[in-house]
């Protein structure tokens, strides 16, 4: 098959679910090319972009933010390819019909990026907020090729919340919808998308990529604890570091990582200045995928205390959160959307409300007093995550999505 992923940003750190269904796809002999809007840069990218030669199966419509520019460079794009496309490129721009789609000039851009590479099987949306794209490329393109959209958490909460009915006509057109989680599920069905259309289908990870580990820990010794996560509201991160705070002071033994960078990183670290706790709470940014399976192997206990914001965002199951289980480690987690689904409370670790920094140093509390709670939760979440959210079954079953769709009429 032929398949086209439409994504942001591409490669991008916190996103490498998408970069492992990419070479996932790529192993099983499909043909794969990435839309993307920019490039989130050439640091710390996992090693398979370089390997699978990615950089050269990705493509950039990059929409010019400057809206001079932005017109200068759509005039060059309809006087290069409108002779060769010209039914396509004009119908990119009628306003009538797709109003600020045409109008931003949104549409011109990625229709032409595709129109380059010719006809799809599959055009894979990565995240609902570019399905209402993917419907007017298609009737643009007038191509028969089937839509499938991924719905991963702000796309079916926020993004619903600010544009009632933007889901409308993709609900109708689109032919396969992915939610990560039965609670994301819900959600689509209560806003009208047909339940026979979708399925749920968790982002992988690579469990081969993550040595199990087993970190024994005599009662007394120091904790380390780790949160990898983007440094933004709904991460929760404000709820950890408070939580270790009133351990601290307890006068118990805790090392706090912390690996992610964000727009709240620099409150962050004015909070912990703040509580007097610079030696024991770090915030290093982002790692490469190399340097945190490092770190998790040297942690203890991973802390995840995802929260829905007051704009209603919400996480999927967060990626981090699997990682640390197949590596072994224990979770703190937080009974948020379809993390349930993932944590197995007080089996493959331990979930409290969300915003209770209280709950959530009861929590860790708990697991520096029973060392051996941790080795038992790390086989449980290790075991869970092999079953349930290994990429490469995940990936062989999404193959077979795709051509479950491409038999229906």
């Amino acid at each position: 098959m032929k398949i086209a992923f439409l994504v942001n940003v591409f490669p991008s750190v916190p996103e490498t679910f998408i970069l492992n269904q990419v070479v996932g796809l790529l192993d099983l002999g499909h043909e794969i090319h990435v839309f993307a809007n920019k490039s989130g840069g050439t640091l710390k990218i996992h090693d398979n972009y370089e390997k699978y030669d990615l950089p050269q199966k990705t493509h950039y419509y990059r929409i010019p933010k400057n809206k001079i520019f932005r017109i200068f460079k759509a005039l060059f794009l309809v006087i290069k390819y409108a002779p060769g496309n010209w039914g396509a490129v004009f119908r990119s721009l009628d306003i009538f019909r797709y109003g600020k789609q045409a109008w931003s000039l949104s549409l011109l851009f990625m229709s032409v990026a595709l129109l380059k590479r010719g006809s799809f099987d599959i055009i894979h949306c990565q995240f609902g907020t570019l399905g209402p794209f993917a419907v007017s490329l298609q009737q643009i393109r007038a191509s028969n090729g089937k839509i499938v959209t991924s719905i991963r958490g702000y796309d079916a909460t926020v993004f619903l919340k600010e544009h009632p009915g933007v889901y409308r006509e993709l609900f109708k057109e689109g032919d396969l919808f992915l939610p990560v989680c039965e609670f994301l599920k819900e959600r689509l069905i209560q806003e009208g998308c047909e339940e026979k259309r979708i399925v749920v289908h968790h982002s992988g990870i690579d469990c081969s990529k993550f040595e199990y580990c087993e970190r024994p820990r005599v009662l007394g010794d120091p904790i380390k604890v780790l949160t990898i996560a983007r440094l933004i509201e709904k991460k929760g991160v404000a709820y950890a570091i408070d939580a270790v705070s009133r351990l601290l002071i307890k006068g118990e033994k805790i090392q706090y990582t912390v690996v992610g960078d964000g727009m709240l990183r620099e409150n962050l670290q004015q909070l912990i200045e703040r509580m007097g706790m610079k030696q024991q709470v770090k915030l290093l940014g982002w790692k490469t995928h190399e340097e945190v399976k490092v770190i998790l192997e040297e942690s203890h206990v991973l802390v995840a205390p995802s929260l829905t914001t007051a704009d209603g965002d919400q996480e999927g199951i967060p990626n981090a959160i699997k990682e640390a289980m197949a590596s072994g480690l224990p979770v703190i987690s937080t009974f948020h959307s379809g993390i349930p689904e993932l944590v197995t409370d007080r089996v493959s670790g331990l979930l409290v409300p969300e915003k209770d920094a209280a709950s959530l140093a009861d929590a860790l509390a708990y697991l520096i007093s029973h060392p051996e709670i941790c080795t038992e939760m790390g086989r449980a979440a290790r075991t869970k995550v092999e079953q349930k959210f290994d990429t490469n079954s995940l990936n062989k079953k999404l193959e077979e999505l795709y051509l479950k769709i491409m038999q229906e009429a």
